[in-house]
């Protein structure tokens, strides 16, 4: 399987609901380091995975949707423990939403998979994967 991997990163604010989560249910601001891989098992005609530029440009295109904001804010998170994990998956399936929308390029169409890791610091982060 062949991949590449883009990095950016996000700041947002957020709470959780839940005694698991300690003083972390109060407002609290984090900062993500993002890599979103993209996977295929074949190289495309042009003997890529898939563009660098272009993934690099969506990535940071959904990633200005939640960049600096409250989390607790965005309706349609109304209610849900914005974790670390459930946001990779949001990013993951909008990053796919955007393959299948042509975004990345014809030769995108042929990736197989996409995963997002959010670092939460250098020792510790969660990631997504998902089939496209």
């Amino acid at each position: 399987m062949f991949s590449i991997t883009v990095r950016d990163h996000v700041m947002v604010a957020h709470s959780f609901r839940g005694e698991v989560f300690g003083p972390a249910q109060k407002l609290h601001g984090a900062t993500f380091v993002v890599d979103a891989t993209f996977r295929r098992s074949e190289l495309d005609a042009d003997n890529i995975v898939v563009d660098i530029g272009k993934a690099t440009e969506e990535l940071k295109a959904v990633l200005a949707d939640l960049n600096y904001r409250n989390l607790d804010d965005v309706s349609e998170f109304a209610g849900i423990n914005t974790s670390t994990e459930f946001l990779a998956k949001v990013i993951a399936d909008r990053l796919a939403d955007r393959v299948h929308a042509g975004a990345l390029g014809e030769g995108a169409r042929g990736l197989e998979g996409i995963t997002v890791a959010l670092h939460e610091s250098h020792v510790a982060w969660a990631s997504y994967e998902r089939a496209l």
